[in-house]
């Protein structure tokens, strides 16, 4: 008990100059401080001491977050422009304790990685990022988690195949990591070509028939999309090769499939989950090539043809967008399709449940022509 007085005397000490500076600048009065202190003591005393837990930790970090936040509304209304000590930099010292002491506690290291994430401290995030997935490597969605803040916020998609890959090593089997893996890729691809409309290429690069040329096919394999290397190491060659690869392609998605084939032995439950990924995506053409490679793999010996059937209604109208002038006849053909499907399957709740999925989907669009979303409703009821 001795050390742990110790040890949460030594830790308050080092946070006196601190104090000292905010009452000398009258951020906070001397009865503020006082109570701070106090309340320092006692959360010092009980993290230090035989038996604390996790909350203990997340509530000493709780309590510096809202001392922090109170500084800075006083700092600013006040003109003062800076002080000597750093919230932040006592805020990530209880976060760091907390998961050296609790290290299997990944709601712990969530905690510190989302306070980081909302200071923008993108250094300390790797250095938690590297930490965590060192010590969880089979936990999907940590790998998932730190590949979506490398695109997202960061913008580095070879930083973020980078933790799927090697995510993938470790949990080849886990179905939501090739799942989340498509996904991110889809995603990318979407993010270029908002990019693109924004700035007329897209238009630019168009044909006569008003569909955007595709990129030309590049060459990658299944080994680019999930290198055979062991270990936690990055593969630069399989990340320089997808850097290579144009996004529009369609080739990465495509390979990220085929891989995911191999893996599960082309079951076609991984089929279905990684065609209600795609939903998302309907509105980029590239999702055509991809839906219709997927179609041909699993066309022929399906134990579930009605996936082939899915791919069939879903191809017409993908690309496009139920407020363009093209819609209406392709929705035409797509329905076509769901009745050839609904007399061969009649009894297919898989069948029904996706093109009630699809349906509402284009019932939801703003503005929608008030005689497609009459019919779309209709067929819904129907199913």
């Amino acid at each position: 008990m001795a050390a742990a007085s110790d040890k949460a005397r030594f830790f308050l000490e080092q946070s006196v100059p601190e104090l000292k500076e905010l009452e000398k600048k009258k951020i906070f009065t001397a009865e503020e401080i006082s109570k701070i202190a106090r309340q320092r003591s006692d959360f010092e005393h009980k993290i230090n001491a035989r038996g604390s837990t996790a909350t203990d930790y997340l509530r000493y970090a709780e309590f510096e977050t809202n001392v922090d936040a109170l500084r800075k509304k006083r700092m600013k209304r006040m003109g003062i422009r800076s002080t000597s000590h750093n919230g932040q930099r006592r805020i990530f010292f209880v976060l760091d304790r907390a998961t050296k002491k609790h290290p299997s506690d990944v709601g712990l290291w969530l905690q510190a990685i989302e306070y980081a994430k909302a200071q923008k401290a993108n250094k300390k995030l790797q250095q938690l990022f590297t930490s965590v997935l060192r010590l969880h490597p089979t936990r999907p969605e940590l790998w998932i988690y730190a590949a979506q803040f490398a695109m997202e916020e960061n913008g580095n998609m070879t930083e973020a195949r980078g933790y799927m890959q090697r995510g993938l090593r470790f949990n080849k089997n886990k179905k939501s990591l090739w799942t989340q893996y498509l996904r991110l890729e889809m995603s990318y691809i979407a993010k270029i070509q908002a990019r693109r409309e924004i700035l007329g290429i897209a238009a630019a690069e168009a044909d006569s028939s008003g569909r955007a040329q595709e990129a030309a096919p590049a060459s990658i394999t299944t080994g680019d999309v999930v290198p055979e290397e062991e270990g936690d190491q990055v593969d630069s060659r399989a990340l320089q090769a997808l850097d290579n690869v144009p996004a529009q392609s369609g080739a990465i998605p495509i390979a990220v499939f085929d891989a995911a084939m191999e893996q599960f032995d082309n079951d076609e439950d991984v089929v279905a989950e990684l065609l209600k990924a795609l939903e998302d995506y309907e509105h980029l053409e590239v999702l055509g090539k991809i839906v219709r490679h997927i179609r041909n793999t699993i066309d022929g010996g399906s134990k579930k043809p009605w996936l082939v059937c899915i791919c069939d209604i879903w191809l017409p109208v993908i690309g496009m967008t139920p407020n363009s002038e093209a819609f209406p006849a392709a929705f035409r053909s797509a329905l076509q399709q769901l009745r050839s499907a609904q007399k061969q399957f009649k009894h297919s709740l898989e069948l029904s449940y996706w093109a009630k999925r699809w349906l509402q989907r284009i019932a939801e669009v703003e503005d929608l022509d008030p005689a497609l979303l009459t019919v779309a409703t209709a067929v819904s009821q129907t199913l």
